[in-house]
């Protein structure tokens, strides 16, 4: 059986913990950024851990050997 490919998209915006997890950047950081709170745009600057369902879903679909 051949090997399967890793999406390019998602292993440029995904990376697994040693735990299995999945982290990815916040939404919501590129443009109209006047109108958004200081508090958020700040929060906004770190990486976050997708919830356990979302992260299953990239792990099968998009990264198969959990780059």
């Amino acid at each position: 059986m051949p090997k399967m490919k890793t999406k390019s998209s998602a292993k440029k915006r995904f990376t697994i913990t040693g735990t299995g997890k999945v982290k990815a950047g916040a939404a919501n950081k590129r443009h109209r950024l006047i109108s958004k709170a200081k508090k958020g745009k700040r929060q906004n600057r770190r990486t976050d851990v997708l919830a356990k369902a979302d992260g299953i879903i990239i792990k099968r679909n998009f990264l198969p050997y959990g780059l």
